[in-house]
């Protein structure tokens, strides 16, 4: 009887990274050359039942060895039902689910691997707790976009993928790629292959980056504070009718792209102003920098979930805040705040109030 070496699970909230990792594996331990070397069940449950019948093929799958002899590998792909849902909590379910971890505890065959997949785990859970002692998850998470700092975390990612096609950045466009394209890892994956396919073996620039890379609706909003900050007001106009055209709220577009950025600027153009912080081309220097401020300097500043300064995006404010001063940026968040007040307690046209702002910060 084999250990749990034979067991294997891919866990996390990104489905593609999570089914990649699963996959490449078993590619890589499945008997070659051998139709029957691997069994996939989909893992896909509609309910308690349907997911009782998965696992009881799953068991089936385990317990059956190849007729001829050999290895063989037992794939249980996707499965919904390891999640806190009502399929989840049913006790059908979880009468099926114990069942599949007393096989795997009782130990596998020699020629037998298992392979486990799911995008949706609740750790707390017998289930995921044993599978734990048993094997060492492998766990891909989604970047979550709205904690500070989730750009140097997706950029960790691309240069991994970039590396791999042999695309290299120049000056900041990586930095631009991540910030249009986002952290949803389909989207990265396939904007860095089209990307990598119309520079050759030349490093990707920012115009490169700003042709090609289709702009997420993450990408649009960076576009337009991006706009804001270079004071371009014929394109920050164009596209902000454009969201509008297409649904977006005004509201939206005013909280998510115009004040953060705004507020970023003014941050950025404070530090330098009042404590002759310089962003320069590097980022560490500019973080040591606002590391040996005094807390009363920088408690107002956005902080990451460990508590420090999230000066990444403070770093990339500061590259391109020098077309303001502090006080025309004060005056910028200020008119925002009226914008806000406008679109939520009048009946004026939001096009309108947007189009106003956006001409009132640049002009």
């Amino acid at each position: 009887m084999a250990g749990a070496s034979n067991i294997h699970a891919f866990f996390g909230t990104d489905e593609a990274r999570v089914k990649e990792g699963a996959l490449l594996l078993s590619r890589k331990i499945a008997p070659q050359d051998d139709e029957f070397g691997l069994e996939i069940i989909a893992g896909a449950a509609d309910n308690a039942d349907h997911a009782s019948q998965i696992v009881g093929r799953t068991i089936e799958a385990i317990q059956t060895l190849p007729f001829f002899g050999g290895e063989k590998v037992v794939w249980l792909q996707g499965a919904t039902f390891f999640s806190d849902t009502q399929t989840g909590k049913a006790e059908t379910t979880l009468r099926a689910v114990e069942a599949l971890v007393d096989v795997l505890e009782s130990g596998l065959p020699a020629e037998v691997q298992v392979i486990i997949s799911a995008t949706d785990v609740d750790k707390r859970r017998i289930f995921y707790k044993k599978i734990g002692k048993l094997t060492k998850p492998q766990i891909f998470d989604k970047v979550d976009i709205s904690k500070q700092g989730w750009e140097a975390q997706v950029m960790t990612l691309v240069r991994k993928k970039s590396d791999e096609l042999g695309l290299t950045f120049a000056g900041d466009a990586l930095e631009r790629f991540v910030l249009m394209v986002g952290a949803e890892t389909r989207m990265l994956d396939s904007e860095i292959e089209k990307l990598s396919l119309y520079v050759g073996d030349k490093p990707a620039t920012e115009e490169d980056v700003s042709r090609i890379a289709a702009s997420s609706h993450i990408g649009v909003i960076f576009e337009i504070g991006d706009t804001i900050a270079r004071k371009n007001l014929p394109k920050a106009l164009d596209l902000i009718d454009r969201q509008l055209s297409q649904g977006e709220s005004a509201v939206g577009i005013l909280l998510a792209s115009i004040v953060p950025k705004v507020r970023s600027l003014l941050h950025a153009r404070d530090l330098i102003e009042r404590h002759g912080l310089r962003p320069g081309r590097s980022f560490a220097p500019f973080q040591s920098a606002i590391d040996a401020l005094p807390k009363s300097e920088t408690a107002h500043l956005p902080r990451k979930k460990d508590g420090n300064v999230s000066a990444y995006p403070l770093f990339l404010a500061a590259q391109i805040s020098n077309r303001f001063t502090v006080k025309e940026l004060k005056v910028a968040l200020d008119a925002c705040l009226e914008a806000n007040l406008r679109l939520v307690t009048t009946s004026l046209d939001p096009k309108l109030v947007l189009n106003q702002l956006v001409t009132r910060i640049l002009t």
